[in-house]
């Protein structure tokens, strides 16, 4: 579901552009939902400071655009409206010769999202062999839904993962979390955390083993990564984005209280200054907050002479599988400290 309140956003202009980006990331089935002008405007023109004409006119294009894009109206009701995207382009394709616009993307990955640009083409949902088909796969319910095998890997679509693989993953990680735990006491108190950060979330399967916690994460998928999994993490009934881990993350300072950082070091080997990525780090990681880098032992140790440099309070600790293993853990806690005044520090200067 995709929920606008009042977000003031010309949903209707530019040839449905914004809408046609609100369908590319809806699942098939899924919901948009509408509230503030213009819905309701018989109601509420005189005090928005509109005149009736103009947003009857605004509403009337949305719904144009709405049903150019196959959308169906499930319901206005109050100040909201409902709009579900169809669950498979059966008969969208067949009515494009009665809406020419948009038409559908010809040559374009529908999962590219990291500096790309808006098209003005509608996303082709994945094939089916029946209307009633939900394409790419329906989903279970929840909680099974996080732990089921996710569609795009049982259709095979995401590179060298098989179902099998998904379900190691799922085993493993919750292996590791409770390893995790026993080295973090933070961690294992239940209230400590509540935002935590995972910078390499791969299938989500940190995120997973942490559902019975009062958390939640954000699986972040970088960039550079080989294989494109944030339509897993998605079908997994988690969130997650895409981030360049060579830039500063949209987000405010001590936005988290905990951050996972596995093999994010040496999948930015060349690729820039370690030093940055920690600093980033340090910006978005709250005082007293935690952070566990999983790395090959020789990145760690530069890592800790760095973050020891910030003034964290580190320490190296073995792989679960043992000190035989070249993977080790770095266990790490921002300290709380501030800069001294000004005056005070010509004062320790004068002594």
């Amino acid at each position: 579901m995709a929920h606008c309140s009042r977000c003031l956003i010309p949903w209707g202009k530019y040839d449905g552009l914004y809408l046609i980006e609100v369908d590319r990331i809806l699942r098939p089935g899924g919901y948009w939902i509408l509230s503030g002008p213009p819905i309701n405007w018989q109601d509420h023109w005189r005090g928005w400071n509109r005149t009736a004409d103009d947003l009857k006119a605004e509403q009337d294009l949305i719904e144009s655009v709405a049903r150019s894009l196959c959308w169906k109206k499930v319901n206005q009701k109050g100040d909201l409206a409902i709009w579900q995207k169809p669950t498979n382009h059966v008969h969208c394709k067949i009515n494009r010769k009665v809406f020419k616009k948009p038409l559908f993307c010809l040559e374009q990955d529908p999962d590219k999202a990291w500096y790309t640009k808006i098209d003005a083409c509608l996303s082709p949902l994945p094939e089916v062999s029946s209307i009633k088909d939900i394409a790419g796969g329906p989903l279970v319910n929840w909680p099974e839904r996080l732990t089921a095998v996710p569609p795009r890997i049982a259709s095979s679509s995401i590179e060298g993962v098989t179902a099998e693989g998904f379900s190691k993953d799922t085993e493993l990680w919750k292996k590791r979390v409770a390893h995790y735990k026993s080295l973090d006491s933070q961690l294992a108190e239940l209230g400590r955390y509540r935002n935590i950060l995972d910078m390499n979330a791969w299938l989500g399967g940190f995120a997973a083993a942490l559902v019975d916690d009062p958390v939640w994460v954000m699986n972040v998928v970088p960039a550079e990564a080989d294989v494109n999994t944030l339509g897993v993490i998605y079908e997994r009934g988690l969130i997650g984005t895409y981030q360049s881990w060579c830039e500063a993350m949209s987000t405010y300072p001590r936005t988290y209280d905990f951050i996972h950082a596995d093999s994010v070091f040496t999948l930015y080997q060349d690729r820039c200054e370690m030093e940055d990525i920690l600093l980033e780090m340090d910006r978005v990681l709250r005082p007293q907050g935690s952070v566990i880098f999983r790395d090959d032992v020789d990145v760690l140790v530069n890592v800790k002479s760095i973050v020891d440099g910030l003034q964290w309070d580190s320490r190296m600790v073995d792989h679960e599988g043992g000190p035989h293993v070249r993977e080790k853990l770095l266990i790490a806690t921002k300290l709380y400290w501030t800069a001294p005044a000004p005056d005070q520090d010509k004062a320790m200067s004068l002594l």
